[in-house]
């Protein structure tokens, strides 16, 4: 139903009869592991906001691979003699021009672009495979790692995505899969150059941990987002033998440790300067050396992120800040004195180090926040374009003295409890606004709600240039998503969480399609989210005019199978679906059979689909991987099915399903 371009793939759609050239794995994105925007969030909503986020490599967007495909890593250079280290003996033409076909390609960027090329003959497609340096694989079973290490020569950065995103609502069962080893095993003896590895949800041991910084003497960046499985063991590890780190980047993980078996990671960092650019660990709940943290920062001049947990408190806040004023992206930890009352730092201090770190334009972190202390950002707040405040459970009166000096604001997050009189104020302020995100406080289908219509229609008509929002909310109605579609034409990305079950129009009481029709007719989205109360009509809208959208999520919606038809038929582009707690059944499953070889994947959980209609599409497809996956508690065999989960892959059924996952 739920987060921080076009999606790529790990390998191409399938045909009836198969290419004689495999298709192309997607490029990864190339950024600069500094350009960040502001931070995750605590909650699966918040995890799932992740995905969509127009960031860096570190949070893995999933909707646009983007460019990039020559970085990281020695420029390589082309042999013109064939290979013969210049001995005298020139190569046949046909080797020179691929030759001069490889340098050429070392300039081409762009994932499409890359793709497009590898397809063109056998020698393009070896001259592709040769030159690339970033891969991007969304699917870590789409693809064996032998096959990916066989074809490509030369990575520098790798990217793996793992479980399917409703794994951030806890809808994945644990111990499903996605486990990183199998990668790190074939990706050490194959790329001993390799530089940047970043993982999405995915199972990772302190064992691969020590792998991959054994097996990589040049290894610089390491992100993991919503991954889990390892402790502060396999981080002391990495800290200790990645001698050219740069990034490490921990974001919404669960870190798996003991009281007990907890080991002081941040001291295992190089005693002497080090090249630590971005060190994100505010995931990590248990306690950590601040001495060796505090002396880290003072060693490390390139740093320019920073995001603690909350053990840290303003008075140690203001002491890193000291040792690094270049920082430009900041999470600030708990955000409240440990003091005793009365005896702890005065906001006027602390306005003082903030007003000495010019370079900031990101906060973050506010995790345990005494608004008594919000006025101390103050000196930085005309300079931040982004501001996460999705921790935080501020009213309006308190939001309202900072938002109304964040005046060039292009990212904020924000939890719900400021209620639409904070989001009108945001709306007077934030007229340079780009990407807006609101979380529930309480996330349950029967909670009241902070945020409703009235908000959302202040926002579109003070923040006009929006291109992407999520909104979660209980209250809503035609009119201002009508508003909206008309007043914030460059939006591209609209999710609208309507947490009730098959709520209406809160005035009229009719479903919500005039709604979504008008946001799919004037808007040229690329990823919508819907709910509430919605018929056919809605899904017919969907259809006709939403040509661009790759990923699509459809919750407590619908009125019959005629919808998933009107989806697959018109949404031509569509890569992503996931449908959970509607009323489609197997004859709207079966309407997708021409179409499925062109998406990633396909998950529908809490529907009306059977076994049988499952083996039927499993039967029709079988270069389709369909799993059906059953919770802990069921036991036998039972002909409904709860989670379908369908995805293209080149590397057929995976070998380590558990008991609970059926591969049909």
């Amino acid at each position: 139903m739920s987060t921080p371009h076009s999606s790529s793939t790990s390998s191409a759609p399938h045909r009836a009869s198969p290419p004689q050239i495999p298709q192309s794995l997607t490029l990864a994105p190339t950024a600069s592991s500094s350009a960040s925007p502001s931070s995750s969030s605590a909650s699966g909503m918040r995890d799932a906001a992740e995905d969509d986020s127009d960031s860096p490599p570190s949070q893995m967007s999933e909707d646009d691979p983007g460019g990039g495909g020559g970085g990281g890593g020695d420029r390589w250079e082309p042999d013109l003699r064939g290979g013969n280290g210049g001995a005298g003996r020139w190569a046949p033409p046909d080797q020179v021009l691929e030759n001069v076909l490889e340098s050429v390609l070392e300039f081409l960027t762009a994932a499409r672009d890359r793709n497009a090329a590898s397809l063109v003959c056998r020698s393009w497609y070896r001259a592709e495979a040769q030159t690339r340096r970033e891969l991007f694989i969304g699917n870590c079973y789409a693809v064996a790692p032998r096959r990916a290490v066989e074809r490509f020569g030369g990575l520098r950065s790798v990217v793996l995505k793992g479980k399917p995103r409703f794994a951030d609502f806890n809808l994945v069962p644990n111990g499903w899969g996605a486990y990183v080893s199998p990668w790190v095993a074939a990706l050490g003896p194959a790329y001993p150059r390799l530089e940047r590895i970043c993982l999405k949800r995915m199972t990772v041991s302190d064992d691969d941990l020590a792998l991959v910084a054994n097996s990589f003497p040049l290894f610089k960046e390491l992100s993991l987002v919503c991954c889990d499985g390892f402790s502060t063991l396999g981080l002391a590890v990495i800290a200790e033998r990645c001698r050219h780190l740069r990034v490490l980047d921990l974001i919404e993980d669960y870190v798996e440790d003991e009281d007990d078996e907890m080991v002081d990671w941040i001291s295992k960092f190089p005693e002497s300067n080090t090249s630590l650019e971005s060190l994100v660990f505010d995931c990590v709940s248990v306690p950590f050396n601040f001495e060796a943290l505090e002396a880290l920062v003072a060693r490390s001049p390139a740093l320019r992120r920073l995001r603690v947990n909350h053990h840290v408190s303003v008075e140690q806040l203001r002491r890193l800040m000291a040792r690094a004023p270049q920082l430009t992206h900041f999470g600030t930890g708990a955000f409240r004195s440990e003091a005793a009352p009365g005896g702890g730092l005065s906001v006027t201090e602390l306005a003082t180090s903030f007003a000495a770190s010019r370079s900031l334009i990101c906060l973050s972190g506010f995790r345990d926040v005494n608004p008594e202390y919000l006025p101390a950002i103050f000196p930085v707040c005309a300079k931040l374009t982004s501001l996460n405040f999705s921790f935080a459970s501020l009213t309006a009166e308190e939001l309202k003295p900072v938002i109304c000096n964040c005046i060039n604001l292009r990212t904020f997050w924000v939890l719900d409890t400021v209620g639409d009189e904070g989001l009108r104020a945001v709306a007077d302020t934030c007229s340079d606004l780009r990407e807006l995100r609101v979380f529930p406080l309480d996330a349950s289908e029967d909670s009241e709600g902070s945020v409703s219509d009235v908000g959302l229609q202040a926002i579109s008509e003070g923040c006009r240039k929006l291109e992407s929002i999520l909104y979660f909310c209980q209250r809503m109605t035609n009119a201002a998503v009508i508003a909206m579609s008309k007043n914030c034409p460059d939006l591209v990305v609209f999710r609208l969480c309507i947490m009730g079950r098959h709520r209406p129009d809160r005035i009229t009481g009719e479903p919500m399609d005039d709604g979504f029709g008008a946001i799919v007719k004037n808007c040229k989205l690329t990823r919508l989210s819907v709910s509430g109360l919605l018929t056919d009509k809605a899904f017919a809208y969907i259809g006709k005019y939403g040509k661009l959208i790759k990923t699509l999520s459809v919750a407590f919606a619908g009125n019959s199978d005629m919808s998933l038809q009107y989806i697959f038929e018109g949404c031509t582009k569509l890569q992503k679906l996931e449908v959970r707690d509607s009323p489609f059944s197997d004859k709207g499953l079966l309407s997708g059979l021409n179409y499925f070889y062109n998406m990633r994947f396909l998950w529908m959980n809490s529907c009306r689909l059977t076994m049988r209609g499952c083996k039927d599409v499993a039967h029709q497809m079988q270069n389709l991987v369909v799993e059906v996956i059953k919770d802990h508690t069921d036991e036998g065999e039972s002909e409904i099915v709860d989670k379908l989960y369908l995805y293209r892959s080149l590397a057929g059924p995976r070998k380590d399903a558990p008991t609970f996952v059926t591969l049909l």
